[in-house]
C-alpha cells in the first residue's frame, strides 16, 4: 500500500483551482501536501520547464541552491531529455547526479505532462535508500496528472 494518498491532494488542488489561486500557490500546495505524507518524502521540489531550463517555482522541505537546471543535467534534466520519469534508488550511484544536500539517498522525478507536452516535474528527494515503489510512483503521478489539467 502506498504511503502517499493522492486523492485528498488532488481534491485540494481542484478546490484551489475553483478559488482561482495562482500557479505558484497551486504548486506550493501540491509540494506541501506530498511532503506532509512523511517519510520517505523528505523534500518536494516543483520545477517547471521554461525553454531548455527547469525553474524551481515551489518546494516543501529543505532549501536547495539548484533553482535552475538545464535539460539533460542531473536526474531532473534527464527526465525531461528522455521524456521519462526517473526513480533513482541510490543517487550516489548516478554519475550525473546534482546533490541538493548531503542527506539525500534517493530521488523520484515524475513529469507533469499535458498530452506529449512536458510542463514540468515533481521532484521528490528522500533520505532513505530505495523507498519509492511502483505504487508510490503511481501516487505521485496522479498528483502530476491533476496539475497538468489544472495549471
Amino acid at each position: 500500500m502506498a504511503v502517499l494518498k493522492p486523492e485528498p491532494i488532488v481534491a485540494a488542488l481542484r478546490g484551489a483551482f475553483t478559488r482561482q489561486v495562482d500557479r505558484g500557490t497551486m504548486l506550493r500546495l501540491a509540494a506541501e501536501r506530498i511532503q506532509a505524507a512523511g517519510s520517505p518524502y523528505t523534500s518536494v521540489y516543483m520545477y517547471m520547464l521554461h525553454g531548455e531550463e527547469l525553474v524551481l517555482e515551489a518546494f516543501a522541505g529543505r532549501d536547495t541552491e539548484h533553482t535552475r537546471i538545464a535539460v539533460g543535467q542531473g536526474v531532473c534534466g534527464t527526465a525531461v531529455a528522455t521524456a521519462s520519469d526517473q526513480n533513482v534508488p541510490d543517487v550516489r550511484a548516478r554519475e550525473n547526479y546534482i546533490a541538493c544536500n548531503v542527506w539525500t539517498r534517493s530521488e523520484l522525478v515524475v513529469l507533469i505532462r499535458r498530452g506529449s507536452v512536458i510542463l514540468g516535474q515533481i521532484d521528490v528527494d528522500s533520505d532513505a535508500p530505495d523507498p519509492f515503489t511502483a505504487d508510490e510512483q503511481a501516487a505521485v503521478k496522479q498528483v502530476a496528472d491533476a496539475l497538468a489539467v489544472l495549471l
